[in-house]
């Protein structure tokens, strides 16, 4: 799946070999209101739009690979409702619980019990990936993952948009999902450092309540990456480039062939109907 401004495109390989494409118009948020383009606002909006989007394209790839399964918007809803929820507990809720035992233990003021649940965060955070990258199926999903930045990368060159030259891409990408979550976690430290009260149940919810605004830092730091070659900036993108070392594998060349048509098909909405049957295009 790979989104432009206008276009969301979708290329799975089906059961007889060859690749089949979608292409759906978006409408995004942005565009319907001026405050959705606000600073730090459309940040929010755009991960909004790109969840949407994604648990679209999901529920569309299980029904091709498998078109006897039964699955459901209502599903897939409650399945990202449910992912996100325990995302955010173990993310932002455990570290404070896990955190303010031992800063009562160590003596920590305030800026050290913050400083102590940022590094909770964190390991949580790495040890999720890891954890979960031994599955199979999620090395796949990052294979396919590396496949998606080397075609953006090829693209980004101007380069013909072949498998050969986008295998020599690298598979690391500074504007990756992956960079932005880790920004989240990062940011967080110092948004939190400056918003903490000390009453525990206070604490849990102000953390709650400022995950938009952290969101919306973080979109404008990756935003900034794109035009800006400032030290601080790349000091702030570096750690998601390392990060995406575990979340992407390198790709074989029928999955850079998937990303391929993802992307000529996201650049050409038009193209799809030269390979799938018009019907295939909302």
């Amino acid at each position: 799946m790979l989104r432009s401004k206008t276009h969301q495109s979708l290329a799975v390989r089906v059961s007889d070999g060859s690749i089949h494409r979608e292409v759906t118009r978006l409408r995004p948020l942005s565009s319907r209101s001026r405050f959705f383009r606000l600073p730090l606002v459309r940040g929010v909006v755009a991960l909004i739009d790109s969840l949407s989007g994604a648990v679209g394209c999901l529920g569309r790839s299980a029904q091709l690979l498998e078109p006897e399964a039964e699955i459901s918007n209502r599903d897939l809803a409650i399945t990202v409702i449910l992912a996100l929820t325990l995302g955010i507990g173990l993310f932002f809720v455990v570290p404070i619980l896990l955190a303010a035992p031992a800063a009562n233990w160590l003596g920590l003021n305030r800026l050290g019990i913050n400083f102590l649940e940022g590094l909770v965060r964190i390991s949580l955070f790495l040890a999720y990936i890891v954890l979960i990258s031994r599955a199979r199926d999620i090395q796949r999903t990052f294979e396919y993952h590396g496949a998606e930045h080397k075609v953006i990368h090829c693209w980004e060159k101007g380069q013909d948009l072949t498998v050969e030259h986008a295998q020599a891409c690298s598979r690391l990408h500074p504007r990756c999902g992956t960079s932005f979550l880790l920004l989240v976690v990062l940011i967080s430290i110092l948004v939190f450092a400056v918003f903490s009260p000390t009453a525990l149940g206070y604490k849990v919810l102000l953390r709650l309540l400022l995950l938009p605004l952290v969101a919306g830092l973080a979109f404008e730091v990756i935003r900034l990456s794109q035009r800006s070659n400032f030290f601080l900036v790349r000091a702030l993108t570096a750690p998601g480039l390392m990060m995406q070392r575990l979340t992407t594998r390198e790709p074989d060349a029928t999955q850079v062939e998937v990303a391929l048509a993802a992307l000529e098909t996201v650049i050409d909405p038009e193209s799809v109907g030269r390979y799938n049957k018009p019907d295939t295009i909302e």
